[in-house]
């Protein structure tokens, strides 16, 4: 169980860093120039590898957590509101995960109407998700 353990929290910090890198590249992005066109295919290339391989990154993150969920019980039983909660975070997680993957085909289609500034709040997102789900799976307050 240990080994899953780890594996899953590898792949969930990794999946992290994309999902806290890619909405940055949104906020340049947003702040490029019309006429720079180099620089916004770069950001876009960036962007659209950073999205795959942070999707190849969350699929083994969600399965050693359903491993661990359905597999040793973890997070199952009485006293587990903690384990609900947390869910509940990992699929807004993924649900943001997948708006990224609106967001990016916006930029591509020059169809984006959001400021720099909506896609710098955009980016909280995921830090507070982290905190809650940390919160909830050391402490487990109910």
């Amino acid at each position: 169980m240990l080994w899953i353990k780890a594996l899953h929290i590898v792949f969930v910090v990794s999946w992290f860093a994309g999902l806290f890198y890619l909405p940055r590249i949104f906020v340049n992005l947003a702040m490029v120039p019309a006429d720079s066109h180099a620089e916004r295919e770069r950001l876009l290339l960036m962007a659209h590898k950073l999205y795959r391989f942070m999707t190849l990154l969350m699929v083994p993150a969600l399965v050693f957590g359903l491993w661990l969920w359905l597999g040793y019980g973890i997070g199952r039983g009485p006293g587990s509101g903690w384990m609900h909660a947390k869910l509940a975070i990992v699929v807004l997680l993924v649900g943001y995960h997948h708006y990224c993957r609106k967001l990016l085909r916006e930029f591509e289609q020059l169809n984006q109407r959001r400021s720099h500034v909506w896609y710098r709040w955009f980016n909280e997102a995921p830090v507070i998700a982290l905190l809650l789900a940390v919160v909830l799976v050391v402490v487990k307050p109910f």
